[in-house]
């Protein structure tokens, strides 16, 4: 059974039509407004990539991926586990210039994720990237944008809840966000674990964007794994919500200025992943080919969970559970789809 939390006295605030109803709002309201702040175009994304080009996302390096062999071309595919390098290359390949940039939806298989409110095997996220100036790659930039990503979540909440009252016992989100850097998190609770960290800071400050992710702090770990080819460890970070039904805090997107070729060539050697340099998207990195690029990814469901207030993303889309699970979820009145 999957390690779930079952709020005493939850009650979902729409019923199943109109939960999704409210989720194919969310989407389209999201969406168009995320593309407004940021000056962003939609493009077709794939499902899947070959193995040998390194466009991948490793994540923490350790999650296999879902492969399979193609019969006419003989190589192997792997479907994504994220869009981050993707998306960079796209945008040379477009030609898309300073200023503009690019989303997609994409939808991953993460089959060894481990599985409770919210976390599922399935992963839906708006992926984003866009080009930026090189005197950009600078942390005041990187909070503007975030900024203006907590923005759109606030405009499409309140939107949603004029289309449907039921939600009004919902607590408004506020636009204010609380940076906060991972060393000075670890500073502020030594004694914690990063996540009792997040809960403990979040709660108590509310939206909050935890910068500075991957490279080992002074207690010797890291707060989180970032794989070293796509973000800089010196400006990225994760947006961070309170969840009310779970009381605990949850990250809806991890986003970030993109590596520099010198940021890059810094932390392969730092996370011991020097062999990816013979790789193509990495030659082309470390080659200056790419453009400078601010990106992340905008977890779709887990915006709908904020936005519905629901207690399990098994609310707001389609995966698979075991059957311990969607027993103790039914008992709970949770209803997974």
């Amino acid at each position: 059974m999957s390690k779930i939390i079952l709020p005493a006295g939850y009650t979902p605030a729409l019923n199943l039509y109109d939960t999704q109803r409210a989720i194919g709002t969310v989407k389209r309201l999201f969406a168009d407004t995320l593309c407004a702040t940021l000056n962003l175009r939609r493009v077709s994304a794939p499902l899947f990539v070959e193995a040998a080009s390194g466009l991948n996302d490793d994540l923490n390096g350790v999650e296999r991926k879902v492969a399979f062999d193609i019969r006419d071309t003989g190589v192997t595919a792997e479907v994504v586990q994220s869009l981050a390098k993707w998306k960079r290359k796209a945008l040379k390949d477009y030609d898309f210039h300073v200023g503009k940039g690019l989303y997609c939806d994409m939808n991953a298989i993460r089959r060894d994720e481990e599985l409770d409110n919210l976390h599922s095997v399935y992963v839906d996220q708006w992926d984003w990237e866009k080009v930026i100036r090189e005197e950009d790659r600078n942390l005041d930039y990187l909070k503007g944008v975030v900024r203006g990503i907590v923005s759109a979540v606030c405009a499409t909440e309140m939107n949603l809840h004029a289309m449907f009252p039921q939600l009004e016992k919902l607590p408004l989100h506020s636009p204010s966000v609380t940076f906060i850097t991972s060393q000075e998190l670890e500073d502020l609770y030594p004694a914690l674990t990063p996540k009792e960290r997040e809960n403990a800071f979040v709660k108590e400050h509310g939206t909050t964007f935890l910068m500075q992710i991957g490279r080992a702090l002074r207690s010797g770990k890291p707060h989180d794994g970032r794989a070293p080819d796509y973000d800089d460890w010196d400006l990225n970070g994760d947006l961070l919500f309170w969840n009310d039904p779970l009381e605990c805090s949850y990250e809806l997107s991890s986003m970030g200025i993109r590596v520099s070729p010198e940021s890059l060539d810094r932390q392969l050697t730092e996370a011991g992943c020097d062999g990816r340099r013979a790789l193509p998207f990495h030659k082309a990195l470390l080659a200056g080919e790419l453009p400078c690029t601010i990106g992340g990814g905008i977890g779709q469901s887990r915006l709908c969970m904020l936005l519905l207030g629901s207690a399990h993303i098994g609310e707001v889309q389609a995966s698979v559970w075991d059957a311990a699970t969607r027993e103790a979820c039914e008992k709970a009145g949770i209803h997974l789809l």
